[in-house]
């Protein structure tokens, strides 16, 4: 009886799937594909296997929407169109799509998720990335650039090392420093400790008030700036911990179709991690933002933000205080989802972005010997850091760094979800609820725009011209829902690159004399190298 009941309630919900949503199936059978698909699964048994196994799907599916523009992706739970050429293009910026982040609100909440949520932040978040800010950035990025070269020379040369293991340290340290200038759980206790010491000796109760109030802010600046998150020090860090377990969690919900039901991923294990995870760091990060609300109100701002020292420099917590209004801006958890954008993409992306040109770099001498050239055009023999002035005139790294990102871009597809219908140029309809995934990968590869040699590493095409249509080059993807940090990533990956090139070779991690193979990628959140980036450094000797 109970096992008939549940069969006629299985039938009962699919139904009323398939009628609810009637129009998006509808649109399925516009579409066509050469990838086989099944009843009821659809296409969803593609996302079948490890990463390595997600990556030839990625690659299979971008062979198929070459030679078919469209790919219907169909299952119980979810129904995408994969999006290629300029039919992408024509509709990310409309007003009919909204990001699809609702796999993830145990790790991250929904932020920008809706038009109407969207565009008001989106306006206090991108002037957080002006120029004058970034300008001021630069130093914590040098300073962080500095101790990665230290740490580099502690190793023995010629040894095969990850470089994504440094880089991601690195883009943490700096992240943090430009975000909130708050440094790390076991920091910050380390330094209230130091305090409550303090406070509760003998001779603390022989100040008065007021030298007491003094002697606790000599104390903060100095654990500012001796106890920062030094993830490039100590790889426990729970900054790090805790993204290295929650993103590759989000991206196995993102590619097992069979995890997309709230009612299923709400009782599994990871659900419960991962919720105690988002409590124990928005918990952190909301006493962070309410004692840099104390801090604003007693302080006035410093209108000379491009001379400051590094522990004056105003944070993007700050600049999130002050330019949603203050105390009656934005709600502490609001702040808190915005910092976790930032913190998100500001780390892990450029890291991936970073170790790519490593690697890349590696396998191509000739290329790597001409951005040396560069750089001694800008530093000469000297031993002075890098600046922001100088930046600009790194353009052959810059162009390195965009190819790179073209052939190998950290995040190879963008997800959004139609609200209105949406008419594409080749006469199809998108309707309300269907996921659109855009094929970034895809595109950067397509001849159509990039050429006969779409495929091969040419920096050389970033400079010669201007691409065919702007929107061509998606690493940090285009129109009104564009990356807004991508000149602070690019500047990040510029200054730690240039920093570590004027003192190190990168040398493939096994020698290859008769051709390097193909690059053995993997695709969760984000694609990445399967062998962890490996490289072998070799001290520069200089001319």
């Amino acid at each position: 009886m109970l096992v008939g009941f549940l069969i006629f309630l299985v039938i009962v919900l699919l139904l009323y799937d398939r009628w609810s949503r009637r129009e998006v199936y509808r649109l399925g059978k516009q579409l066509t594909c050469r990838v086989k698909a099944y009843p009821f699964i659809g296409h969803s048994y593609l996302f079948l296997g490890d990463n390595h196994s997600k990556y030839y799907w990625l690659r299979y599916s971008l062979l198929n929407i070459l030679k078919q523009c469209t790919m219907n992706t169909k299952s119980i739970v979810i129904n995408i169109v994969f999006l290629e050429r300029m039919e992408a293009l024509q509709i990310l910026g409309r007003d009919a799509l909204k990001n699809d982040n609702g796999l993830f609100p145990a790790w991250q909440g929904n932020y920008l998720y809706t038009i109407s949520i969207w565009r008001p932040r989106r306006k206090v978040l991108v002037p957080t990335f002006n120029m004058k800010n970034l300008k001021s950035f630069v130093t914590i990025f040098v300073r962080h650039s500095a101790i990665l070269v230290q740490e580099l020379g502690k190793l023995s040369e010629n040894v095969p090392l990850s470089a994504f293991k440094y880089y991601t340290a690195y883009t943490m340290d700096a992240i943090a420093g430009t975000a909130t200038k708050f440094y790390t759980f076991y920091h910050l206790n380390h330094k209230i400790e130091v305090c409550y010491k303090i406070q509760h000796s003998r001779s603390y109760r022989l100040y008065t008030n007021g030298e007491k109030m003094q002697l606790i802010k000599n104390i903060i600046p100095e654990s500012t700036l001796g106890y920062k998150m030094d993830a490039q020090k100590s790889s426990d860090h729970p900054f790090l911990k805790a993204f290295n377990y929650g993103l590759p969690k989000c991206a196995e919900r993102l590619c097992q179709p069979w995890l997309h039901s709230d009612f299923i991923y709400k009782n599994l294990p990871v659900y419960t991690r991962l919720v105690k995870l988002k409590e124990y760091l928005w918990n952190f990060m909301i006493e962070l933002i309410k004692a840099k609300r104390k801090e604003i109100k007693h302080n006035k701002p410093n209108k000379d933000t491009e001379n400051l020292p590094e522990e004056s420099i105003q944070t993007f917590l700050e600049c999130l205080i002050r330019s949603s209004g203050g105390d009656n801006g934005y709600t502490d958890i609001e702040i808190v989802e915005e910092l976790m954008v930032i913190m998100v993409a500001g780390n892990d992306t450029s890291a991936v972005g970073t170790s790519f040109v490593s690697l890349i770099l590696s396998r191509h001498p000739e290329v790597q010997e001409k951005i040396y050239e560069e750089l001694q055009e800008v530093f000469g023999d000297s031993d002075r850091l890098a600046t922001f002035e100088d930046l600009p005139r790194l353009k052959y790294l810059d162009a390195v760094i965009r190819e790179t990102l073209r052939l190998y871009p950290p995040v190879p597809i963008i997800v959004r979800k139609v609200e209105n219908h949406v008419p594409l140029p080749s006469g199809v309809t998108l309707v309300p609820g269907t996921g659109v995934l855009v094929h970034i990968w895809a595109l950067h590869r397509n001849p159509r725009y990039w050429g006969d040699d779409a495929e091969q590493f040419r920096p050389e095409r970033f400079l010669d011209s201007q691409l065919k249509h702007p929107a061509a080059f998606m690493a940090f993807s285009h129109g009104p829902r564009n990356c807004a940090g991508y000149q602070y990533a690019m500047m990040s990956m510029k200054t730690v690159l240039s920093t570590v090139l004027r003192r190190f070779k990168f040398l493939p991690a096994v020698p290859c004399d008769s051709g390097f193979p193909p690059l053995k990628l993997t695709f969760d959140l984000m694609m990445k190298d399967e062998n962890n980036f490996q490289i072998r450094l070799e001290r520069r000797i200089k001319r």
